[in-house]
């Protein structure tokens, strides 16, 4: 007799498992395709701060390649590349990238550039600094952020690209100098990478989907 009820409830159980799985598995599907329009509009949304919708006639978001370069990019995997263009004339690379060296870990970070290689604009769009300090990359906390639009990056010595209390261009943080380092080297970095490879980059195949154009995507 309890061996009977065991396995009744047993067989209970897994029914139950099995519905809620069935279940989980519809919702997944069902909220798919809006899950994806709600990531690419985040991502149009901030390709759009940085490279303005009357500058360029492509379709940004499908213009996208994948690039591994954990040199340039700071990190191991994949990241997608977005190509501005004109009809035939190239507008701008906006290239996902990372500074590692964060002060709480890595900082992801689109970063757009011309291909003459001024620097159009760039956004924090993950990270895990010091709220009240390090924080202070965000745009919604302060405008810091906003300094290195149309600055140039004049080779990898270039003395501007540090912090005041280095001897660079840039402000610090009070209380948090780790922070705007690691973005300042991020951006340095990138900036050189695309404006070196820029003409590769633009001819390069567009393969990106939307499970590799995710905001903070690893």
């Amino acid at each position: 007799m309890i061996f009977s009820s065991m396995k009744r409830n047993g067989i209970i159980l897994a029914a139950f498992a099995a519905v809620a799985t069935a279940l989980l598995i519809a919702v997944q599907w069902a909220t798919a395709d809006r899950i994806a329009a709600q990531q690419r509009n985040e991502v149009m949304r901030t390709l759009n701060e940085l490279v303005p919708r009357s500058t360029y006639s492509n379709d940004l978001y499908r213009d996208c390649t994948l690039v591994t370069n954990p040199d340039a990019l700071g990190i191991d995997s994949a990241q997608p590349v977005y190509r501005a263009r004109d009809n035939n004339n190239h507008v701008a690379l906006v290239v996902r990238t990372t500074a590692p060296d964060g002060y709480s870990g890595a900082i992801h970070l689109l970063v757009a550039i011309a291909p003459s290689g001024t620097i159009l604009g760039s956004r924090v769009l993950q990270h895990r600094e010091t709220p009240g300090l390090g924080d202070k990359i965000e745009l919604r906390k302060s405008d810091w952020i906003l300094s290195f639009t149309n600055q140039r990056v004049n080779g990898e010595n270039d003395p501007r690209w540090a912090v005041r209390r280095d001897g660079g261009a840039f402000d610090q943080f009070t209380g948090a100098t780790i922070t705007p380092r690691a973005v300042i080297n991020a951006i340095q970095r990138t900036a050189l990478w695309a404006q070196a490879n820029s003409n590769a980059l633009f001819t390069a195949p567009a393969n990106c989907d939307a499970a590799t154009q995710g905001v903070g995507n690893e």
